[in-house]
């Protein structure tokens, strides 16, 4: 099966414009960790989970299959990026403290990974997969989001979306001790930032390539007279499930 790359073409909105995850998060994961020494963070993209890791662990490992997002990524001295298929890595056996994946999992070849993931983990590492589904930007703007990401462009989404949209429910994870967790990313953006985020969904990017419009263009018309000139509060429902190797 040939790995699915749907982010490389538009790099730089990714880069500037996808959220990056909470303290929380991050704290939920380490308390968990018994050793801090190497972390391997899967499907990198532009490296905002390996460089947050970089801070607690003394060498961060970072692979995507997009060299071109990797080209983008932060440069830190103690995380190594390379292009590496999530299935197939270069890396030792029993290597890992901790591994992480976000908003990624559902386009691997899961049972793979995971094998992978047992191949290149120390015996007690840490698995962490986690992902984000629909964002809320209140209770009068919603209604119009919601039918844009499920009618205006929920045709051009790939199937494996469905997995976001069940929080990995469907998606094995055979590891032991597993647990489920839920977190908030909460931002106040403008909207044009809003809609510069809606145009790295990978949905967006397949409408555009197959009809040669934006149509976040259509969506614009519609939130700006809602929408206002102040920043708006924006909420992220972030899942996650960890497990130990």
């Amino acid at each position: 099966m040939m790995p699915l790359d749907r982010f490389s073409g538009h790099a730089d909105l990714y880069a500037q414009y996808r959220i990056d995850y909470p303290a929380d998060l991050y704290q939920y994961i380490l308390s968990r960790v018994s050793a801090r020494n190497t972390a391997w963070d899967c499907a990198t993209g532009n490296g905002q989970v390996a460089v947050a890791l970089a801070d607690f662990f003394e060498t961060v490992e970072a692979t995507d299959i997009s060299k071109t997002q990797l080209a983008r990524a932060v440069q830190v001295p103690n995380v190594h990026y390379q292009p590496s298929l999530a299935e197939q890595t270069p890396f030792a056996d029993h290597t890992f403290d901790l591994i992480t994946v976000a908003q990624a999992v559902h386009w691997f070849d899961v049972d793979a990974f995971h094998q992978e993931v047992r191949r290149v983990a120390k015996p007690g590492a840490v698995i962490a997969e986690w992902g984000y589904g629909l964002v809320s930007v209140g209770s009068d703007l919603d209604p119009i989001i919601v039918d844009f990401y499920r009618n205006w462009v929920g045709p051009y989404w790939d199937p494996q979306r469905k997995y976001i949209d069940n929080a990995y429910a469907t998606l094995p994870f055979p590891f032991a001790n597993a647990q489920r967790n839920n977190f908030e990313v909460k931002r106040e953006w403008s909207l044009d930032r809003f809609l510069n985020y809606l145009r790295t969904w990978s949905a967006v990017q397949q409408y555009q390539h197959e009809n040669e419009e934006d149509p976040v263009f259509a969506l614009k018309e519609e939130l700006a007279s809602k929408w206002g000139e102040a920043e708006r509060l924006l909420k992220f429902p972030v899942f996650m499930r960890l497990g130990t190797v």
